[in-house]
């Protein structure tokens, strides 16, 4: 029978294929951004109020391609993320678990859905960052509530299918739950302009916090808690750098080290981290969770 250190373990498999794509995205970006120098390939865009009144301290390269390049190439940590996870949920689809494995790694779905989200984060945070436009605005913000949706699409999963007896189920809940975050990631994106993005976000992680807990205390298995508090303790840390950032308080404008590149990762590192919390669930009594 696994441990719980075995179970998080991850296959020399998955590592290269996530850094393989990680490395043939890298020499993407690099050609990108060494053809698009100086030849202005925004214009024409809407411009974001960020590009001519700047929200953050670093320097913006108006001619260029990556109109800001820290806060552009720091969005490959969600793609990092969002990759081992698509990798595992994938891994997961043809691997036999033990019987006290959780929810999640009975559901390969959510994992991939999961992972998709976070590789939209990145690359819809990073088109903002590179062209600094209205519409790379509209769909940063609207890419921050999917990996949120996906854990809360999680959390109402496990406990359907924990309460929910079988023969009430005659078909899996997943695919609902999987089009429900795709319905309302759209939806969130096409009204982003008519909601307060401050408001929506910290009304996904009161969400999130509650359902977590929730799970906590109603449900017979057991979660690795330190993973969640890893978690909250870098998101504190990432808000800090961001603060400080915005207040022209944390580096120079040309330092390669920027208060909101340092945002990006260690949010990547804080879903991560939420990440491994869901997958370490298990069932001390060793029963298996039904699809």
């Amino acid at each position: 029978m696994r441990n719980r250190t075995e179970s998080l373990s991850i296959a020399l498999g998955v590592h290269f294929v996530v850094w393989l794509i990680i490395g043939l995205v890298v020499i993407a970006f690099v050609e990108a951004e060494s053809f698009g120098k100086g030849k202005n390939l925004w214009q024409g865009w809407q411009e974001s109020s960020g590009l001519r009144k700047p929200s953050y301290t670093e320097r913006i390269f108006f001619e260029d391609l990556f109109r800001t390049r820290a806060n552009t190439w720091s969005n490959l940590a969600y793609v990092v993320v969002g990759l081992y996870c698509v990798a595992l949920g994938w891994k997961d689809r043809w691997t036999t678990r033990d019987t006290n494995t959780g929810y999640l790694e009975n559901t390969p779905a959510l994992s991939l859905t999961f992972g998709v989200a976070c590789i939209y984060l990145g690359l819809a945070s990073g088109l903002f960052h590179a062209s600094l436009t209205r519409f790379g605005q509209q769909l940063d913000v609207a890419s921050m509530y999917s990996p949120l949706l996906s854990i809360i699409a999680l959390c109402v999963g496990r406990q359907i299918e924990m309460r929910v007896p079988g023969r009430w189920r005659p078909l899996p809940i997943w695919p609902i739950l999987v089009g429900a975050v795709a319905i309302s990631s759209g939806l969130l994106f096409v009204y982003k302009w008519q909601m307060s993005s401050f408001t929506v976000l910290c009304s996904l992680i009161a969400v999130v916090s509650l359902l977590i807990t929730f799970d906590r205390i109603t449900l017979p298995t057991r979660f690795d808690e330190r993973w969640l508090f890893v978690s909250v303790l870098t998101m504190v840390s990432a808000v800090a750098c961001r603060e400080l950032d915005i207040n022209g308080r944390f580096t120079s404008p040309k330092s390669w080290m920027q208060g909101h590149a340092c945002w990006h990762i260690l949010t990547g590192v804080a879903l991560a981290c939420l990440y491994a919390h869901q997958r370490s669930e298990r069932f001390p009594d060793h029963r298996l969770v039904e699809n």
